[in-house]
């Protein structure tokens, strides 16, 4: 599995958050136009940055001049996470982080969530954002979890059709559409617990701390 980072321009991640990621594989880091910014104040090395370049500060292009590839991609129908995105997977990447795609523009932050959603099917995409870490499933899934970890659970529609086993309440085949119902700080009864979807997608959020201190990533 090739694993990377893409560190987008909202509010930056921790340090402890990145250097946990390197540790599990994820030592590529993409950084989107702005992105870099906060790589230079987290004192990261970019392997690339990429974009229309237009929220990257100057001082930082030049500083990462000899040691990153720097992109400029003008493409408008796509934004810069996507351009990163399309970078990682004609790369051959299987997997990645998302960091920095949330933070003080709600319009950003909405868009990088349905981002994660528009780009399933080529690559798998999970993003933190906080404390959260957000990712898409479909099908059945297994998880491995802690006793009273918080879970959290978001359909789109009504067709969707949720079962769970292992969270305190339990979904029995199921609809969650948005902005009707919600799973929203349910609980794991156990060390695992099982998820099965049909006809859809679903977000599920888990607490990023949790995760790593369990080593569950």
């Amino acid at each position: 599995m090739k694993k990377c980072i893409l560190l987008a321009n909202g509010r930056p991640p921790e340090k402890s958050v990145i250097k946990y990621l390197y540790k599990k594989g994820y030592d590529f880091l993409i950084c989107a136009d702005g992105g870099a910014n906060s790589a230079r104040k987290l004192k990261l090395s970019p392997n690339v940055i990429i974009g229309d370049l237009d929220s990257v500060e100057e001082s930082v292009l030049e500083y990462y001049k000899n040691d990153a590839l720097i992109l400029r991609v003008k493409r408008q129908n796509d934004t810069d996470v996507e351009k990163g995105l399309k970078y990682a997977i004609k790369k051959g990447f299987d997997e990645v982080v998302l960091l920095g795609g949330t933070g003080d523009r709600l319009d950003h932050s909405y868009c990088n969530l349905g981002i994660v959603l528009k780009f399933y099917e080529k690559i798998k995409v999970r993003l933190i954002s906080e404390q959260s870490i957000l990712s898409v499933y479909d099908n059945f899934i297994e998880l491995n979890t802690v006793k009273n970890e918080v879970i959290s659970i978001y359909g789109f529609d009504d067709r969707t059709k949720i079962t769970t086993k292992g969270l305190k309440y339990k979904l029995n085949n199921e609809s969650l559409p948005f902005g009707v119902r919600e799973s929203t700080s349910n609980v794991a009864m156990g060390k695992r617990i099982d998820i099965g979807i049909k006809n859809g997608k679903v977000f599920l959020i888990r607490n990023i701390k949790c995760m790593m201190d369990n080593d569950l990533f």
